[in-house]
Parts: structure tokens; sequence; C-alpha cells
């Protein structure tokens, strides 16, 4: 399968499209320095990482809309103090203008969090991004408690890197963000990567709690495969928490084409109902999306 046969695929299943909660838009300063980031792969991962989806904005939600993909976020994410609040109004702002876009925010373990994320909640954000590994921050933070504590009792969904791939952070790993959970076990969390490459202790933390997800995001990839493999008793896994898992992509920042995830995806052998609620029916509902 590649990118062209994608509407196909969804129309198979008889969905409107495809609801992904793992993209990444972000103002370009920030976004530059990202892919800087990713072209120096084989220092930083030790392999090449090719991003294959770069151009504008605009570019990239022209490749979004044709593949199908109707309600996206705009996951943003700070790696130092003063950042997570002007990265939440671009993305307020971002959303505003951008069909389909989640209204998506952020935040940082600093003591303006626990006013901006009120701020943002006030302002009506959907979604919010934590990454654990390139923020280097731990999760357990006492700035960040308040934080946690609001997402929990207002039910907004929050996508957390916090596994250890591709590379280890001082605080990533399961122990630090089990913490967390146990201290706010109703919290909306989304688990980024499916929090590989401790599959297992994440996929735990879905069955523990009742509104843990975790995404789709590389995993089963070829890619992703020379990192954290995913055996067949992690896909049985998968199945048995068709509920809890999202499809995310990592667009624009994958090294591969979109269409191979949804054929990963697939591949798995879950059954076509698995896939609707994976790819529409779990996103729609922690986005409030109605097609």
């Amino acid at each position: 399968m590649d990118d062209a046969d994608v509407p196909g695929w969804w129309q198979r299943l008889g969905l409107p499209g495809l609801i992904d909660v793992h993209v990444h838009f972000m103002p370009k300063p920030v976004m530059d320095a990202v892919w800087r980031f990713f072209d120096s792969g084989t220092k930083n991962y030790g392999k090449p990482w090719p991003v294959q989806y770069r151009g504008t904005d605009e570019d990239r939600l022209a490749i979004l809309e044709a593949l199908g993909v109707r309600a996206f976020s705009s996951l943003v994410y700070p790696h130092k103090p003063d950042m997570a609040s002007w990265l939440s109004q671009w993305a307020r702002e971002f959303a505003a203008r951008t069909p389909g876009c989640a209204v998506t925010g952020t935040f940082f373990p600093e003591p303006s969090a626990v006013d901006y994320v009120r701020d943002a909640l006030d302002a009506g954000t959907q979604i919010f991004k934590a990454h654990v590994q390139v923020g280097g921050y731990d999760p357990r933070d006492e700035l960040l408690a308040p934080v946690w504590g609001m997402l929990a009792e207002a039910g907004t969904p929050v996508v957390v890197h916090c596994g250890s791939g591709p590379v280890p952070g001082p605080h990533t790993g399961p122990g630090p963000f089990g913490e967390v959970l146990q201290a706010n076990p109703r919290l909306t969390a989304v688990i980024a990567h499916c929090g590989a490459p401790e599959y297992g202790a994440h996929l735990a933390f879905a069955r523990r709690y009742p509104n843990v997800h975790v995404d789709t995001t590389m995993i089963g990839t070829r890619f992703m495969d020379e990192f954290a493999p995913l055996g067949p008793d992690l896909v049985a896994q998968l199945g048995d928490l068709q509920d809890r898992v999202v499809l995310g992509a990592d667009f624009p920042n994958i090294p591969y084409a979109y269409a191979e995830q949804l054929a990963v995806l697939d591949g798995f052998g879950l059954g076509d109902d698995w896939l609707r609620a994976v790819c529409w029916h779990n996103g729609a509902r922690l986005l409030n999306y109605a097609s």
C-alpha cells in the first residue's frame, strides 16, 4: 500500500476517513529545528531519519486532506522553560484557522504552568502534549502536580511520550509516569508510541486505569522494529485493548510513507472492527469529533 491507496483502504472499512491524534504542526522556526535534529539522525539514533513530509503548512495540510485525515492534532512541546505558553497560544491560533485541527496545548514544569494550562482549558483546548524525553523533565515534578490534576478533572486527553525510545532520557520509562497515574488514576492519557520500547508495562497501564490509551505511532514499522520490535504477544494485547488504541502517525516527521503505518495495523490481523475503532471511533471519542 502507498499513500494513493489510503482513501480506498478506509472506504473499504466503511469509514468517513481517519482520525490521527499524533500529528505535528509547529511554528516554522521550531519545526525547522526539529527537522535539523532528525537530519542528524545517524548521530542521534545510529541510523538516518529522513523526514518524508516537509514543505509548508499548506503543503502538509493538503497531504492530510488527500489521505482522508478528517481530524488531527497539532502537537507542540517545549524543551525549556518559557516556551509552553506561547506554543499553546500558537496552536490555538493555528486550530482556529485550520478545519479539522483539534485545539492543542502543552506544558513544562514551571511556576506559570498551572495558570496557562487553566487558560488553555478555558479557551477550549481539546488535547495536550507532554514530551518527557525531549523536555528532559520529571513528570512527577511538584510544579506539574496541579496540572495533572486539572487535566484529570477536565477529562482532556494528554499525549505523553514517556517511553524510552528511540533513546532514553533521565525520566523516561514506565516508572516516573506510572507514579503520575497512581496519583491521578482518572487521567485521560494517551501513551505515545505505545510506550516503546517498554510496550508491556505501558499496555498494563491501559488495563489498570480506565482512561489510559496508547497510540500506534510508528509501532510495527520496519524502522521502529529496528529499535523496539513488537512481538505477537504484544499484538494480541493490542487486540484485547480495542477501545483504548488510537491511530497516531507522527506526521510529518516519519521516515517512511504514511500508508506504511496503516498497512502494519492491517497486517496485525486483528479484524476490521478493531481497525475501525483504532482509526476512527476511539479518536473521535477522545477529540469529541462528530463527522
